[in-house]
């Protein structure tokens, strides 16, 4: 691997990083006003800065060994690159002058497998700029910027949760967010327990997924019920005169949304385990987000002994599964998984515990 000497012929000024995420539970609600429940993942994505020599910026990412080079008036570039560069144009947008820059990536954060490689990318360009320019830029307002460069830039009309976990989350807490609000609270994990995650394998790219359909489906489905967003209706009943299939759209948002406000009232894990199996079941019925190798990489958690409950993560159609488990089992169990999985020619890999 090229580091960033052997690309840009000098030493970085800087080097920060942000972290992936998982969500527990709070899936497909942000971009409803929702609640949502993730915490941090061990993995990170971690980016190196300094000044160009010319006019241009110059973007290197050691995972794809791929070099963008452009300035502030060409058009979006393609991939990684996008996310970058839409933070960027953001922060002149916002009055800062954004000088021409170096700027290397590199990420243990898998791409394509649901647990927020973008939002750690666009977090840590930013916390690396606002370093090396000192910008008055606090963690919020760096994932507000970080959601507006993805929708924006990387086409994808995301809402908030990803930004903000990458932003102000950790791995030892869950992260309890309104995203109407912003208020969050930072809470334990249920007494216990801890977290498996594993990646089914099917890789997915939210720009090209039903995601962008699902967000359309949810607004209209509010507009129909005369609410500004789903998260106003808090009786699933109330949904029952929408037509299909945004009758179940909306019920997946509603119950999720009760799901988290019970999850972070101090419940048992095999309460909490309970709540992640029937998110899974809405994601999979309701919302038809997931696709048969997550069915049964979660079937098989849902199955084995010392697991309270599992469900996809991130918005689905690929990636990857979360799991709550008895503390100190999550090693075993998961290499278990994974050995069993595999075999139904499947191919998962285990990414939590790293």
């Amino acid at each position: 691997m090229k580091n960033f000497q052997e690309i840009f012929g000098k030493a970085p000024e800087i080097e920060v990083s942000a972290p992936g995420r998982v969500n527990l539970l709070g899936e497909h609600t942000d971009y409803n006003d929702g609640f949502v429940l993730p915490t941090a993942i061990p993995q990170k994505t971690t980016v190196q800065l300094g000044f160009s020599n010319d006019d241009r910026h110059h973007f290197y990412s050691a995972e794809l060994d791929e070099k963008i080079s452009v300035d502030n008036s060409a058009p979006t570039p393609s991939g990684f690159a996008s996310y970058i560069f839409g933070c960027i144009q953001l922060l002149e947008k916002e009055g800062y002058k954004i000088p021409p820059l170096h700027l290397y990536v590199t990420s243990s954060v898998p791409m394509g497998s649901g647990l927020s490689s973008s939002a750690a990318l666009e977090v840590s360009t930013l916390r690396g700029i606002k370093l090396l320019l000192n910008l008055p830029l606090d963690d919020v307002r760096i994932a507000e910027i970080s959601q507006q460069a993805e929708i924006h830039y990387a086409g994808v009309n995301c809402g908030i949760m990803d930004q903000m976990a990458s932003s102000l989350a950790d791995s030892e807490h869950m992260l309890f967010l309104d995203t109407r609000t912003l208020d969050r609270q930072i809470l334990p994990f249920p007494t216990g327990a801890e977290i498996v995650v594993i990646d089914s394998g099917v890789p997915r790219t939210l720009a090209a997924s039903g995601y962008n359909q699902r967000r359309a489906e949810c607004e209209e489905a509010a507009r129909q019920l005369g609410v500004k967003a789903l998260r106003d209706i808090t009786d699933p009943q109330a949904v029952e005169v929408l037509p299909e299939p945004l009758r179940r759209r909306a019920r997946h948002v509603v119950t999720e949304d009760n799901r988290v406000l019970e999850a972070i009232q101090g419940v048992s894990a095999k309460r909490f385990g309970e709540l992640m199996n029937a998110s899974h079941a809405s994601l999979r019925d309701d919302y038809e987000v997931s696709v048969p190798a997550l069915d049964t990489l979660v079937a098989m958690l849902q199955e084995t002994p010392g697991v309270f409950g599992a469900r996809l993560t991130g918005a689905g159609f690929g990636g990857a599964c979360v799991a709550l488990v008895e503390s100190g089992k999550a090693s075993a169990i998961a290499q278990n998984i994974v050995e069993s999985y595999n075999q139904k020619r499947y191919t998962g890999q285990i990414l939590v515990p790293a």
